[in-house]
């Protein structure tokens, strides 16, 4: 459930990327070729970027589907970003939060996605509310498995941890308390992206040297998009993409290290 996408490159009107190619995020929205779970991701959208000099992103979010949102199709026509992730939601239950439910989730630098959903929540995660402060708790921006998520990898951010080991212990820790749950995480700072297959698609196409776009699925038929295998980490810049293996809950063994993937 759910589709999202981030990408870093040079500056782009955002419909380049999320509208115009045949089988853009924008399509995904009512007809998605590799979705694994539901059919439809109608309960809300909604799209972070930067601009040039600013180190917090904008974002712009709607509690309903993208196509119905005439003001979305024409920000996206001219508004120019060189590093965004957006995405558009099939909601793992329903709920008052309206757009505030809907990725991206952002702090500071920082815009988040998560696409799956947590098993058996919201109790399956109650022994993890003590790794968040009670001021966490309180500022979740919705009270939806998303955002928890979200809080879980904000403290390890604020910690002081990298993004690629944020996101790989954010899913140990729920895949743990909640072991059928459907991790693909997504995070970017505007410089690099991060992100986990763990249950669902994840892909990236590459230019070498220029831009780097991770999806949940590709949105064309270009023969240069790699599929990123299940239970995987992906940390990526414009320039290069690195995967390394996921532990399952369990597994005392450290994961290994990060291996950078050939040019395609």
């Amino acid at each position: 459930m759910c589709r999202h996408v981030a990408y870093v490159g040079p500056a782009l009107p955002l419909g380049r990327l999320l509208v115009e190619p045949p089988h853009a995020l924008y399509r995904q929205s009512w007809g998605p070729r590799r979705q694994r779970y539901g059919t439809v991701n109608a309960d809300g959208f909604g799209v972070g970027w930067y601009a040039q000099g600013d180190r917090v992103p904008a974002r712009y979010r709607r509690a309903g589907p993208i196509w119905a949102d005439r003001s979305f199709a024409d920000l996206a026509r001219v508004v120019r970003s060189g590093a965004l992730l957006a995405a558009v939601r099939d909601a793992t239950l329903s709920g008052a939060d309206a757009e505030a439910a809907a990725a991206p989730f952002a702090d500071g630098p920082w815009l988040f996605s998560h696409n799956g959903a947590v098993a058996g929540w919201p109790g399956s995660l109650a022994p993890l509310v003590p790794a968040l402060s009670p001021a966490d708790v309180l500022s979740l921006e919705a009270r939806n498995d998303s955002a928890f998520v979200w809080a879980l990898a904000l403290a390890r951010l604020r910690h002081g941890d990298d993004p690629g080991r944020v996101l790989a212990d954010t899913v140990a820790d729920v895949a743990a308390a909640s072991p059928a749950s459907r991790l693909n995480l997504l995070l970017t700072d505007g410089t690099t992206i991060a992100a986990t297959a763990w249950g669902d698609t994840l892909w990236y196409r590459t230019r070498p040297g220029r831009c780097t776009v991770v999806a949940s699925e590709p949105h064309d038929d270009d023969p240069h998009w790699v599929e990123v295998p299940d239970r995987t980490l992906l940390v990526a810049s414009r320039t290069e993409v690195l995967l390394s293996p996921l532990k399952e809950p369990g597994d005392d063994a450290s994961a290994h290290a990060p291996a950078k993937e050939p040019r395609p």
